[in-house]
Order: structure tokens, then C-alpha cells, then sequence
């Protein structure tokens, strides 16, 4: 496992989050609204865990920077980053995040930046639900790489 890998594992789930009701151990039957719910959390854990192991910012330096990951755009970008590494299960499970309507779209986000968003944070809160810790860790270890490439191209561009 390389040092992206590492420094993004999930924290241990205290309890079964597998019980939940009538659905316990089958995520799929969630709306996927609901897993988009959960997703985001999941999503913003790894961002968080990733920048305290990464850089020394302050708190306040902390939360700006993980807005920048979180953000619909730079999820849909992260979409992008890790859609032709996904299988079919996890491509069925986007695609159902993505093409549920929310009721209400931030006004700085893009609506298709935002489906796109709600897409993967199901797929997360899919992922998370069925105990994929490790799958997981693979996705958020390519799309940090995909980040830091990212940025590492638009310094060159600013030379």
C-alpha cells in the first residue's frame, strides 16, 4: 500500500452500521439519496484525515482547503478521475445517485456538477455501507493523486 493509501484509511466503525432496519447488510436497498446522505460524511472524513496527514495548517487553514476537495466541482472532478477504474456494481450505483432529482441545487453549483457529486457520494455511502473499507481507500488514493497532479500542473502553468 503506497503513502496515500495509508495516510487515508477509515476509522473503525463502532457497532454494525449494517443494522439498519429493514435494509441490514443490503445498502443497495437504500434510496439513493439516503446513501448520498451517509456518502458525504464518508467522503469528508477521508479529505479530513488526508490533510491532517498531510500538511500543518491551522484549523481555519484546514477547513479551507477541505472545501476545496469537497466542493460539487471538485467532486465531479474526482468522478472523473476514478470512472473508467470503477466496476459495473459501483457504476450502477453512481449512475442511480446521479440521476435522483434533490429537491433543491446550491446556487454556486453547477447542476451538473452536482448530480455528478451526489453520484459518487452514493456510491461512497454505498461503499461504506457494505464494509469496503479498502475499495474505499483505492479510490480516495487515485483521486488525491489526481488532485495533487492536478495542482502540480497548474503550478507548472503559472511559471
Amino acid at each position: 500500500m503506497d503513502e496515500t493509501a495509508k495516510s487515508v484509511r477509515i476509522i473503525d466503525r463502532i457497532g454494525s452500521v449494517a443494522d439498519i432496519g429493514d435494509t441490514a447488510g443490503r445498502p443497495g436497498l437504500l434510496s439513493p439519496l439516503v446513501l448520498a446522505y451517509i456518502g458525504d460524511t464518508v467522503y469528508d472524513l477521508f479529505v479530513r484525515t488526508y490533510l491532517i496527514s498531510t500538511t500543518t495548517h491551522t484549523a481555519h487553514g484546514l477547513h479551507v482547503k477541505a472545501a476545496g476537495y469537497v466542493c460539487a466541482a471538485a467532486q465531479a472532478r474526482a468522478y472523473h478521475a476514478i470512472a473508467d477504474k470503477l466496476t459495473e456494481d459501483e457504476t450502477a450505483v453512481f449512475k442511480r445517485g446521479r440521476n435522483m432529482h434533490s429537491a433543491t441545487v446550491p446556487k454556486n453549483a453547477d447542476v451538473g456538477d452536482y448530480r455528478t457529486a451526489t453520484g459518487l457520494e452514493a456510491l461512497f455511502g454505498y461503499l461504506y455501507l457494505s464494509g469496503e473499507d479498502e475499495r474505499l481507500t483505492q479510490l480516495m488514493a487515485m483521486i488525491f493523486e489526481s488532485a495533487n497532479e492536478g495542482k502540480a500542473e497548474n503550478n507548472d502553468s503559472l511559471r
